[in-house]
């Protein structure tokens, strides 16, 4: 960082607080006005500009992040000990802030190399998937898996990029009529379905609750030679499940490996923007570049989506003056409004979020987070919002409801169709997403040279002014379309990512 560069960063005219660059040391200067720090501000953290009186809003991101639970004296730390979170509350306004799309004219748009699935999509891996319907047929799963991915059984069918055991905690003990059962049978589905497998094989034990037939018949899906079932008690066992698994997958492989990439229109990515393990850095750097990169992919007919319901909280009124339509707008509000009972049955809270490791790099409130967080989705027109794991069908930016846990949110995100992940973090998450590709996002250089053999992208030096969001943007975004041809990320270069899939488990286990 060069001297001309100011400890501290204002956001916004109007805002009460500015963010620390760098640890700054008490009575040093934060280069805002003639403002000295009263005392130490570690980096990342919030330094208040003036006197905020007890009980008044403090306002970030021109945004109120909060209120004053004691007198805050000007240069003073700002943080868990002096700032509570307030209800969100907004005069929520629809449909006022659609901006001029700037959709590319088709001739213009950029393409990727991507596997053609017809009408089921375009992949940008070619995995073969084993879906697992229960808890009880996960171990089996995990054992096929792994006698392909480490036995040298894929020797010769260098085009299939893995076998990928889905495996969970639930499937049984579940009423059939609830909402916990319909999320789980909608994110199997929506993985059976997905384009980055050429080759699905569905296992379960056989007496459990979730049945193999009802999810076939009410998704329609219909076994075929990419798609084949069995349950373990009908087959007399392990061994025998294990034996007749690998003779289906030797079966399949060489028509999975027979897939070739070829040019495809953008329109064939969906790409999930997530962030885990944030900091005071991500709404200002790696966020907004982020922001940046979906509005770039939107322009050339690809799809982002945007989730963590509990994330946009507070700065949901934002997202509903984008909404294509006041109907848009009026779901997000009812996924808020569910959020709201939701934690008020369970004995909790919206603001649970902010995490430890949050705090730690200088978010107090969830209002804060999510103000930071709703970055990513940039400023194109928000078209749809979906419920979890429902497949994603409309073009453009749009929302899905999940939780603000990430394996939970991702797995959502991938059942409902999406081909690549950017997944910005300040702390450093290091999840991999089999079978999509994750792009890991740094938001600040410290963090991201430490743990650079997880970083894919370092988006720093936006808060050290030797970078600007545009740019990084764009950086993402090319980073996006050659992950989408096939480039590794980091992730994939050490083979992580087969313990994430996290489907949503909601209600009684009986």
């Amino acid at each position: 960082m060069t001297e001309t560069i100011a400890p501290a960063i204002l956001l916004n005219p109007i805002d009460d607080v500015a963010v620390a660059r760098r640890a700054v040391k008490a009575g040093e200067a934060t280069g805002i006005g003639d403002l000295n720090a009263a005392q130490p501000i570690p980096r990342g953290h919030k330094v208040a500009l003036r006197a905020i009186p007890a009980g008044r809003e403090v306002r970030k991101f021109g945004q109120v992040i909060g209120v004053a639970t004691v007198d805050i004296g000007a240069g003073q730390h700002v943080h868990l000990h002096n700032l509570a979170v307030v209800a969100s509350e907004h005069q929520h306004q629809y449909s006022v802030d659609i901006e001029e799309t700037g959709m590319l004219p088709p001739d213009e748009r950029r393409t990727f190399m991507g596997f053609d699935r017809g009408a089921g999509g375009v992949g940008t891996r070619n995995f073969i998937g084993i879906i697992t319907t229960v808890n009880c047929s996960a171990t089996v799963s995990k054992y096929i898996a792994e006698h392909f991915n480490r036995t040298g059984s894929l020797e010769g069918f260098g085009n299939v990029d893995g076998v990928v055991a889905l495996t969970h905690g639930s499937g049984c003990a579940i009423n059939t009529k609830s909402e916990g059962y319909t999320l789980l049978t909608r994110t199997l589905q929506g993985y059976a379905r997905h384009p980055n497998f050429g080759g699905i094989l569905m296992i379960g034990l056989g007496c459990e609750t979730n049945q193999i037939a009802p999810i076939l018949e009410h998704y329609k899906l219909e076994e075929s030679d990419r798609l084949r079932t069995m349950t373990i008690q009908h087959l007399g066992g392990t061994r025998k499940t294990i034996e007749a698994a690998s003779a289906m997958i030797r079966e399949m492989l060489p028509a999975v490996n027979a897939a070739t990439r070829t040019p495809q229109p953008l329109s064939g990515i969906k790409l999930a923007l997530e962030c885990g393990g944030s900091d005071g850095y991500s709404g200002i750097s790696a966020n907004p570049a982020l922001g940046h990169a979906s509005d770039l992919l939107v322009r050339h007919g690809g799809t982002s989506v945007l989730a963590e319901t509990p994330e946009i909280y507070g700065a949901e009124h934002l997202l509903t003056r984008r909404a294509i339509r006041p109907a848009v707008a009026e779901k997000l509000m009812d996924r808020i409004d569910w959020w709201r009972r939701y934690t008020e049955r369970n004995d909790a809270e919206l603001n649970n979020n902010p995490s430890h490791g949050n705090k730690l790099g200088g978010l107090t409130t969830i209002l804060e987070k999510s103000l930071g967080a709703v970055a990513k989705g940039g400023s194109m027109p928000l078209k749809a919002v979906y419920e979890y794991a429902e497949i994603v069908d409309e073009p453009g930016f749009v929302f899905m409801d999940t939780p603000g846990y990430d394996p939970v949110a991702v797995t959502g995100q991938v059942a409902g169709g999406c081909n690549v992940i950017c997944f910005t973090t300040g702390r450093g998450s290091v999840s991999g997403f089999k079978p999509a590709p994750c792009i890991k996002i740094a938001t600040n250089s410290e963090m991201y040279h430490h743990m650079q053999e997880d970083m894919d992208i370092n988006c720093g030096d936006i808060v050290t002014g030797e970078d600007t969001i545009e740019a990084a943007g764009e950086r993402i975004f090319e980073s996006i379309i050659a992950t989408a041809s096939g480039k590794k990320t980091l992730s994939e270069e050490y083979d992580y990512g087969d313990n994430e899939f996290v489907p949503w488990h909601v209600g009684a286990v009986t």
